[in-house]
């Protein structure tokens, strides 16, 4: 009788066990929610495709004004999975409320929406701050009301203005903006310290970007500005392409081995995979402060020269170019060191200089083809 009851009793406890197993995975098997600002533009849509590759179910808000509704069709043929979409401003804090009321699941928000253009932000600088401190601070406002408490923020290697050591560690000081845009990013950075500091309803990543160029290897997504490029990579592309008779080289007599500015030029896709890391940190409650930063880079500088010279190396492409003077904002020279990101979060930038200049004419080859 005993062995009986002991049997049974053993057989119960299986079930048991059974069952909790079924609904830990269960659990696991649950898509969680991502909201995406500027989804469709050139590091959103690339950041979206490797989210929904990785399991995440995405809502994308982007006004447009900087990329292409056909961004959608791209992402969707990679991953095979449509985003949801809506064509919004995040100044606008009444479509921001209704699209949180429509996603009550989110459970956390990559922020990218922003002016990027650093020439444009000193002509510009009250479009700059306008956009990108209001954005963000219609986000924060809404979070806790829906229950939101994980937040990557795109900032940049800007805030760390003209370094006095090379490479920057994320202890480096922050030195003033040489620039509106950024200024933006450094004040979105104490907006959102600060915030975390006055609530533990919380908790971020800032990602602090170097120079990301390149697209993704199925050529269904790249870097696609509206009109004249503001950025190095596309206009060099459209050069090489002759849609524009020659690219400017913006100074020749700064203090750097050929004279040209230094950057740190990373692959827009090991960008991306960065966020993905990063949100699974929060989600998973891995963090060890409720505010981290991350420098987002190779650690290796290439100056603008040399960048050129790269890409004529990697296409057997010329580039036409000339020396105008210095653009004004534009840092001296500038490049990561990746090794907390590395360490912390387990991501290292993959992609050789090489294979994405490569990736990048490719892209550049099939918009001519489309057109």
């Amino acid at each position: 009788m005993c062995d009986l009851r002991c049997e049974i009793f053993a057989n119960r406890k299986s079930q048991i066990t059974n069952h909790k197993s079924q609904i830990t995975n269960h659990k696991s098997q649950i898509t969680m929610k991502i909201l995406v600002t500027g989804g469709t533009g050139y590091i959103g849509s690339h950041t979206v495709v490797e989210l929904q590759q990785a399991g995440y179910e995405i809502v994308i808000i982007d006004n447009l004004s900087n990329s292409n509704i056909e961004v959608l069709d791209g992402i969707t043929k990679i991953t095979g999975k449509k985003p949801y979409f809506y064509q919004a401003d995040c100044l606008d804090k009444a479509a921001l409320q209704n699209i949180f009321s429509e996603h009550g699941d989110i459970r956390g928000i990559i922020h990218f929406a922003a002016s990027k253009a650093v020439g444009e932000s000193v002509q510009e600088p009250l479009l700059y701050y306008r956009n990108n401190i209001v954005s963000l601070l219609n986000l924060l406002d809404l979070m806790p009301q829906y229950g939101i408490e994980a937040l990557v923020f795109s900032s940049s290697c800007t805030v760390y203005g003209q370094p006095e050591i090379l490479p920057v560690t994320e202890s480096s000081p922050i030195q003033p903006a040489l620039s509106p845009y950024g200024n933006t990013k450094q004040i979105c950075e104490e907006i959102i310290r600060d915030t975390v500091c006055a609530t533990d309803k919380l908790k971020t990543i800032i990602l602090r970007y170097f120079n990301p160029i390149g697209a993704h290897k199925s050529v269904l997504i790249g870097e696609l500005p509206n009109g004249v490029p503001q950025n190095l990579i596309p206009y060099l592309t459209q050069t090489a392409a002759g849609i524009r008779k020659e690219l400017s080289v913006f100074g020749n007599d700064y203090d750097t081995p050929d004279g040209s500015c230094i950057r740190d030029y990373i692959s827009v896709v090991d960008l991306a995979k960065a966020h993905v890391v990063a949100v699974e940190r929060m989600l998973a409650g891995k963090q060890k402060s409720e505010i981290e930063y991350f420098n987002i880079g190779t650690g290796r500088g290439l100056s603008v020269l040399e960048l050129i010279n790269a890409f004529e190396k990697a296409t057997n492409v010329k580039v036409p170019y000339k020396i105008v003077g210095r653009r004004e904002g534009d840092i001296e020279k500038v490049w990561a060191d990746p090794s907390l990101a590395n360490t912390e979060l387990g991501w290292t930038a993959q992609e050789t200089i090489e294979d994405t200049l490569r990736s990048t004419w490719k892209w550049q080859l099939s918009l001519r083809n489309c057109n």
